[in-house]
């Protein structure tokens, strides 16, 4: 046995004994980023399409975490065990989620990213899209107009959509000079805040692997508009969800937050206290 299927067999665990073929599948995931916005724009697409698990990753590059299901619609499913690192499919349309909960731990994360791109190959994904965030207040000049939301995409991938984005418009990511006041014509990609994002882009890159960045700049704080900005993203290239109406707007889509969001800034005060 390979050390890559060595490592694939250890990492994905099934829900059930049923054989999973994610071969031609898009693969959507989150970057553990400024203000969770990857992570919470994940979770809205996994409520709205009802998404099923399927199984889960086991790694010892994130940190530990459990807790009950952040996915519940009723008392019998709220139950259910949820970790660190989940994988949900929906075949019918091709698509598989995986949704990261916690950071991945201090000097862990090249292990990481190549358990995952490792898990890519082996499984055949027609292209991975990576949901991430980038601090907006370390913006270059260029980035303060306009949109907030940026794209970055790998070789292998930008050949075979280069005509819809063009139809898209989108803005992709400036590259900024390496040597600021040295030396303008060395450009390098800054993603400040986006944790993982830009070396998981590079491997991607390094490897042949189909790869979209989807990133959107923002502050800490309420992040939930930045979420639902960077999904209807998302969703204007991949048509996931359908929009309700006559307006072929993609901010007509009508997303359905997860109950886990109630939660989101704790339980407020206790009336005791006054």
């Amino acid at each position: 046995m390979s050390k890559e299927s060595h490592i694939f067999l250890i990492m994905f665990i099934a829900s059930d004994s049923k054989d999973l073929d994610f071969r031609g599948f898009s693969l959507i995931l989150p970057a553990v980023s400024v203000g969770n916005v990857g992570q919470l724009a994940v979770d809205l697409l996994i409520s709205t399409l009802t998404l099923p698990r399927v199984g889960y990753i086991y790694t010892e590059c994130l940190v530990p975490m459990a807790g009950s299901n952040p996915y519940a619609r009723s008392a019998d499913d709220a139950v259910e065990l949820s970790i660190n690192a989940e994988v949900y499919s929906l075949p019918e349309k091709k698509l598989a989620v995986l949704q990261i909960r916690s950071p991945v731990l201090q000097n862990k994360s090249k292990e990481f990213r190549q358990i995952i791109l490792s898990w890519v190959k082996q499984n055949g994904f027609s292209k991975v899209v990576l949901l991430s965030s980038s601090h907006a207040y370390q913006r270059d000049d260029r980035q303060l107009l306009g949109t907030p939301l940026r794209y970055l995409m790998t070789p292998d991938l930008q050949s075979i959509v280069q005509e819809k984005l063009q139809s898209l418009s989108w803005k992709e990511l400036e590259r900024i000079a390496a040597f600021p006041g040295v030396s303008e014509t060395e450009q390098q990609i800054y993603i400040p805040g986006g944790g993982f994002t830009k070396s998981l882009f590079q491997d991607s890159c390094s490897e042949g692997i189909p790869m979209a960045i989807l990133l959107i700049f923002c502050s800490e704080g309420d992040n939930i508009p930045d979420a639902f900005a960077l999904v209807n993203y998302l969703n204007d290239w991949l048509q996931l969800v359908e929009c309700t109406g006559s307006t072929s707007s993609m901010s007509s889509v009508q997303w359905i937050a997860p109950s886990s969001w109630k939660l989101l800034f704790g339980c407020g005060l206790p009336p005791l206290i006054f």
